[in-house]
């Protein structure tokens, strides 16, 4: 596909899954475009070995970004777009399916270097979650370890995620609950 036909398909999507953007002219202006245009070019580097200069286009959209920050290792399908987009991490080897959304302050991590060197990522060396097509994760949610999430998955926000969920499946956190002064006085069930 060329350059110009992924530009606007890129822009297309924009337009249909933000409700604040009007056109693509507007779209031009959303932090997913500058955000996927450094990371295709990280990625280019980050594959030809150039570690350090992906490194450096990654940093640099991470900061025109307002805080995306997609490691240059990362895979990333078609029509994939982060709303608002602060605080979204995706980690190294993180893999992410076509039609993938992201809500702000996503967290596609690892459990950590003191795990990450007992296990071999499912086989593949993958330390992150894979996203299957259309999967949609909600604000705040956190996904971590070499977990797979099925195709049309939606992960709700805050959910904490650290195990397999099935195509199609939804996944929520809990809900916050409301308790008046009185109730917790009365010695209710906690905090």
């Amino acid at each position: 596909m060329s350059l110009r036909r992924r530009m606007a398909e890129t822009l297309d999507v924009i337009v249909a899954r933000d409700p604040s953007i009007r056109s693509r002219s507007e779209a031009l202006l959303h932090p997913t475009v500058l955000a996927l245009a450094g990371h295709r070019v990280g990625n280019h580097l980050y594959q030809r070995r150039r570690y350090q200069a992906a490194r450096l286009v990654s940093t640099v959209t991470k900061v025109l970004t307002g805080g995306i920050e997609i490691h240059p290792g990362a895979r990333i399908g078609r029509r994939f777009f982060i709303d608002h987009g602060c605080g979204a991490v995706i980690g190294e080897t993180a893999v992410i399916g076509d039609d993938v959304s992201l809500y702000h302050q996503v967290t596609l991590g690892s459990t950590g270097w003191w795990y990450d060197r007992e296990r071999d990522g499912g086989g593949d060396g993958r330390r992150h979650p894979r996203l299957g097509n259309g999967v949609t994760v909600g604000a705040g949610a956190t996904l971590l370890g070499p977990i797979r999430v099925g195709d049309d998955a939606l992960i709700g926000a805050m959910a904490l995620v650290t195990s397999d969920v099935p195509k199609g499946a939804h996944v929520r956190a809990r809900a916050a609950r409301t308790r008046t002064a009185a109730q917790g006085a009365e010695g209710g069930d906690g905090p």
